[in-house]
């Protein structure tokens, strides 16, 4: 393990990221990027500014030409935000990191970022292919395919894709690899660590954890993110608040604890689902009956925090998501709290149906987000609510 870095380090506004070797993950999740003022707080300092000054209008006219390190504006960079951007680089093992104010604007603007007018994008899902089989993404390559875009585990059938090779089939058409791994969380799976080039997250759900603000990141190689995404990210504006930062810095230091816990229930529940009866199909990628479990051992290091189950029709799922009494109905996850929703009629209500249906999620469809409270507790609330689903099927 290299040697501590100083706590004061990228306090001036230098993108400089440590080592990944220097922490290892559960510390990095604690130390990375601390930058302490003055003052020598315990906690992270929050810097609600939107500006910054300067000694003298020599260091101005330095700082804006990239000659003296410092920030110069929170829409181009802040402490707060920084702290976040490197503890979550140097967990996912990313030469660098940028915040964004939402996960969708971390996924919009990291796409719009490879492309220009006339380039090729090959997404999974209803986009262009449906099919988890590799050969299939080869075929739907292009010579103008500039960047392949994928999730796994989909949501919310938790359907996985193989990283390795989709990465392998990219590179080999010259195209980047972008993932979205904000349902598996950086614990969960780490993509680069399969080719991927860029990976976006959603830091609302795990990262945050607790149901309390939005927020979004890009990582990748200092490279694409210098030269190609900051120009993007700094004329559009997607920039995160201070204060959201300084929420997700805390976050991250219980992320581990927190998506550990979280995927052991999971995967607990998901088998006592799966022999109490009153589901058709229970969808849970560390599950044997789950069609691609052995690809999920080989790429997650655990089954994440979500379960799927298909209860055969509208009916049964919204008496089963009535009979819950712990579990809350709603469409957000990755919290502390437990929560279950119906795709088909909030998340994926807009996809015609023909569209829902082709990629598995039908009108008996429940994604549960399964949280930190007791597996006692949350596995009488599925037995309750199993029974009024079969109740009614």
């Amino acid at each position: 393990m290299a040697t501590r870095r100083s706590t004061k380090a990228g306090i001036d506004g230098k993108r400089e990221y440590p080592a990944v070797e220097e922490f290892d993950p559960e510390t990095q999740l604690i130390r990375g990027g601390l930058a302490r003022s003055p003052f020598g707080e315990t906690s992270e300092a929050i810097y609600l500014t939107s500006g910054f000054v300067y000694e003298t209008a020599e260091a101005a006219e330095a700082r804006f030409k990239g000659e003296e390190p410092g920030f110069i504006y929170s829409r181009y960079g802040n402490p707060t935000v920084h702290m976040f951007e490197q503890r979550l680089a140097g967990l996912e093992g990313a030469e660098m990191a940028y915040a964004t104010a939402t996960g969708m604007a971390a996924v919009f603007n990291g796409l719009l970022a490879c492309v220009k007018a006339g380039d090729h994008v090959l997404a999974s899902r209803v986009l262009f292919v449906d099919s988890p089989d590799p050969s299939e993404w080869a075929n739907a390559m292009r010579p103008n395919t500039k960047v392949v875009f994928l999730e796994t585990p989909a949501n919310p059938t938790l359907a996985l894709l193989d990283l390795q090779a989709i990465a392998d089939i990219a590179h080999a058409g010259g195209a980047r690899l972008l993932v979205d791994n904000a349902l598996a969380s950086p614990i969960v799976q780490k993509p680069m660590q399969f080719g991927a080039d860029i990976v976006v997250y959603s830091a609302t759900k795990h990262i945050d954890g607790q149901g309390r603000c939005m927020g979004g990141a890009i990582l990748a190689d200092k490279a694409f993110l210098e030269t190609e995404f900051q120009p993007f990210l700094r004329h559009t504006g997607p920039s995160l608040s201070p204060f959201n930062a300084w929420v997700l810095v805390k976050g991250l230091e219980t992320l581990a604890l927190r998506v550990e816990r979280q995927s052991q229930t999971a995967l607990k529940l998901a088998h006592r689902i799966e022999a109490h009866g009153g589901a058709k199909r229970t969808y849970y990628p560390f599950l044997e009956s789950h069609p691609q479990h052995v690809l999920a051992r080989s790429q997650m290091r655990s089954g994440g925090t979500l379960v799927s189950l298909d209860l055969g029709s509208k009916r049964a799922a919204f008496a089963f998501l009535n009979a819950l009494e712990i579990i809350d109905i709603s469409n957000n996850l990755g919290d502390a709290k437990s929560l279950a929703t119906h795709p088909a009629t909030t998340t994926h209500r807009t996809l015609p149906e023909a569209d829902r249906l082709k990629i598995g999620i039908g009108e008996g469809l429940v994604r549960v987000s399964i949280g930190l409270e007791s597996e006692a507790m949350l596995g009488r609330d599925f037995d309750r609510a199993l029974d009024a689903a079969r109740a009614v099927s």
